[in-house]
């Protein structure tokens, strides 16, 4: 479960660098604390809600499953 934790930071950051956004630029867009940002993709978040998930899916406009692969 530990490496799944993981690659959702990892994949969060994959997607937000895909789409050119900046932690902050995509934190305002998303509606989403950058501190929150920042832990979720440094893996001090391992298990962000389902709220915090679903604003950054839509954001990036893709699917919950997409970041949790």
């Amino acid at each position: 479960m530990a490496n799944d934790d993981i690659k959702i930071g990892e994949n969060f950051k994959k997607y937000r660098t895909k789409a050119g956004l900046s932690q902050e630029e995509f934190a305002q867009k998303a509606g989403v604390k950058y501190t929150t940002l920042t832990k979720l993709e440094s893996g001090v978040i391992k298990k962000p809600s389902v709220i915090v998930m679903s604003k950054i899916a839509k954001t990036l406009g893709i699917s919950i499953e997409d970041l949790l692969k």
